[in-house]
């Protein structure tokens, strides 16, 4: 693991690695970074499916839910129908918000792998703090000349288990 400083040595490091045969497997930084995100080519999050998939299940549980009271009290007012779209449509809308809410925690919790505890030993606090981490794999007999690397990048490092 080298840990740098700021955001341009580590992507100075990052664009470096890549042309190196050693794989990164984690960029770990205490601010978003556009620019380290684009030089990894991450792909985009599929989070927002779970959300969108909350919200539909929330409209039509909502507007079920609206229509199966109405249905079971039977309260008839003025010859007006029953299921009325207008107030069912916003009860429909309330369980979209809830339940697109529900979709995004779950797909968060999901695609996030949480808890994760195997990855606490390999934790550095530094990397959540103040500093850039790289998380560099490299065979066993690789293992000083990718610390001289980082090394010579700017880094402290750290050799994981």
């Amino acid at each position: 693991m080298g840990i740098f400083s700021d955001e341009e040595t580590t992507l100075s490091a990052v664009r470096a690695l890549k042309e190196t045969p050693w794989s990164i497997e984690n960029v770990m930084s205490p601010i978003p970074s556009r620019e380290i995100a684009d030089e990894l080519s991450t792909k985009p999050s599929r989070v927002g499916y779970f959300t969108l998939a909350g919200g539909i299940i929330g409209f039509f549980t909502g507007f079920a839910l609206s229509a199966y009271t109405a249905l079971q009290w039977q309260l008839v007012v003025s010859g007006k129908p029953i299921v009325a779209l207008v107030p069912f449509f916003i009860v429909g809308f309330e369980f979209t918000i809830l339940f697109a809410v529900f979709g995004n925690v779950v797909g968060l919790i999901l695609k996030m792998k949480l808890p994760d505890y195997r990855g606490l030993a390999d934790h550095d606090s530094r990397c959540t703090g103040a500093c850039f981490c790289v998380v560099a794999v490299c065979p066993v007999s690789d293992e000083q000349k990718l610390l001289n690397f980082l090394k010579n990048s700017g880094a402290d490092t750290r050799i994981l288990s």
